[in-house]
């Protein structure tokens, strides 16, 4: 129930934008914070030929990344994670793969290799420093800060964004 509601406050939050409410800035940087230490499985990484399960210490073992910016679908400030290419090369991930991320509520987003050459992805973890919950858009949640600004003004595709993400597919 509670991702309907996002949804639904999505649609809302990008119909206000589309009416003139203005956008931050989504310059990104890299990030003062230091890698989590938590090893609790916050999403499953499927392979062609295996599954794990990554911790937010695992996705923060690659250096942390911050923009600020008002995400679309509501949640504003300072997001920190890693960019999506640094991730896949750390888990051995081929860039000529296809994702497939999977949120809690079955929303599903592919990003292509074409993709990932046309745009740069950060996998965020923590929203003004603190670990995302499932509450709040997390554990994680895919965005493409290039593209913040567009998006939030509804002159660019919000469909590779997506949170609340618990699985990825490797394909």
């Amino acid at each position: 129930m509670v991702s309907l509601c996002c949804r639904v406050f999505a649609v809302l939050a990008l119909t206000a934008s589309v009416m003139g409410l203005t956008a931050q800035a989504a310059d990104v940087s890299p990030s003062k914070l230091s890698g989590s230490q938590d090893d609790t499985p916050v999403l499953t990484l499927h392979g062609p030929e295996e599954r794990r399960t990554l911790s937010r210490a695992d996705i923060e073992s690659v250096p942390l990344h911050a923009t600020t910016l008002q995400h679309f679908a509501g949640p504003h400030g300072r997001f920190a994670g890693v960019w999506l290419k640094d991730l896949m090369a750390a888990q051995g991930i081929d860039e000529t793969a296809t994702l497939r991320f999977i949120a809690h509520d079955d929303y599903t987003v592919f990003i292509s290799p074409e993709d990932l050459q046309q745009q740069d992805y950060l996998l965020v973890t923590r929203l003004e420093g603190e670990p995302l919950t499932l509450t709040d858009f997390g554990p994680t949640m895919l965005i493409v800060p290039a593209e913040a600004e567009a998006v939030e003004a509804g002159k660019a595709s919000m469909t590779h964004w997506i949170w609340s993400i618990r699985a990825i597919f490797v394909q």
